[in-house]
């Protein structure tokens, strides 16, 4: 299908119908997968969520010469990722739920206080990516899209800095408490080669923002990016695909529990299901200081230290995911747990 006059001035080259389709097809298959794989493993809904996103957007392309269409495709482009990215900042909470004695805040608040951060980023992102898409001729509104998505990717890109610092930061604590289990090595790593395909796409969207704001109303020979589809492919779409089936082939459902109060105990090998992370903050407290940096100066943490106290929680009867003996495809919320804890089982 060749591409009209009317389309060809909505791209700076002429853009193929066919490897849309044909990367619409890959991206809703491994979409398909987490929607099949979440049903038992959980975890990943936004995995599934930005799927939906980035799948419709590779669809539209399909049909040319639409304005409205075009805008659409840039906006669920551009939407998508840190929808993906969302669901690393869920596995990281999960992560610290489960090895609650080296969590760097509180885990029930990393999904919400991320997600928050990651929707202000996402909403200067898109209005620029409209913006853009429906500038035409008016100059100002496409400088004015270009700097507006250049500064959203510059804060998406601080927004998985940070989080790849959590990550290290927890990571180093766990390792120098003793072996680091493999399920929870597994899950750092992944989180590392996420983050940084997430950078990655970060890094070539911004280059593009920044050569889009230097060649306001230029419409040929626009630099490298602006003129070649195929950086598209490589920059947005690779890196995406890797994220999104790193996820499918090491899903975190696998290593971690479904349920969030069920943790490591300190021996590294028994799980006990106790009371799930308990901040003696208020909600407000915890969302404007969710490092408890207050709680850190005076010595004080402000949550309970529940793990201290292994003999007030039931051992886990069904394996342990450090083992690799549980698995949440087995288990129910009920039957994972023995009805008598360690201590009493010693007596």
């Amino acid at each position: 299908m060749g591409s009209t006059d009317e389309e060809v001035n909505y791209y700076l080259y002429k853009p193929s119908h066919v490897l849309p389709a044909v990367f619409a097809v890959v991206v809703g298959i491994s979409m398909l997968l987490h929607i099949f794989q979440n049903l038992f493993w959980r975890i990943t809904f936004f995995v599934s969520w930005g799927g939906a996103l980035f799948t419709t957007g590779w669809i539209l392309p399909i049909t040319p010469g639409n304005m409205n269409l075009y805008i659409a495709q840039s906006v669920f482009i551009y939407l998508a990722p840190p929808v993906y990215s969302a669901a690393a900042y869920n596995l990281v909470g999960r992560l610290m739920n489960y090895v609650p004695m080296h969590a760097v805040l509180n885990p029930n608040r990393v999904l919400i206080f991320f997600v928050y951060v990651g929707a202000a980023v996402e909403s200067i992102t898109v209005a620029g990516a409209a913006k853009l898409a429906a500038a035409g001729s008016d100059l100002s509104q496409y400088k004015s899209g270009g700097i507006l998505i250049a500064a959203g990717l510059v804060l998406q890109s601080v927004v998985e800095c940070l989080v790849v610092t959590i990550v290290v930061t927890f990571h180093r604590r766990v390792s120098c408490a003793g072996p680091t289990p493999r399920n929870v090595k597994t899950v750092c790593y992944t989180l590392y080669g996420t983050s940084t395909f997430v950078l990655l796409r970060c890094i070539f969207r911004a280059v593009d923002a920044f050569e889009t704001i230097g060649k306001v109303g230029c419409r040929e020979n626009c630099g490298p990016i602006l003129s070649n589809e195929w950086y598209l492919y490589a920059f947005e779409l690779g890196p995406m695909l890797i994220f999104t089936y790193w996820l499918n082939l090491l899903h975190p459902g696998r290593l971690l529990p479904r349920e969030k109060v069920r943790f490591l105990d300190m021996d590294r090998s028994t799980e006990r299901r106790g009371p799930g992370w308990t901040d003696h903050r208020s909600t407000l407290e915890t969302v404007i200081d969710p490092f408890d940096l207050t709680g850190m100066r005076k010595g004080q943490p402000s949550h309970d230290e529940y793990w201290l106290r292994p003999e007030e929680w039931a051992v886990c009867g069904d394996g342990s995911f450090a083992d690799g003996t549980a698995s949440n495809r087995n288990s129910g919320t009920k039957s994972s747990t023995k009805t008598t804890d360690r201590k009493a089982n010693e007596v």
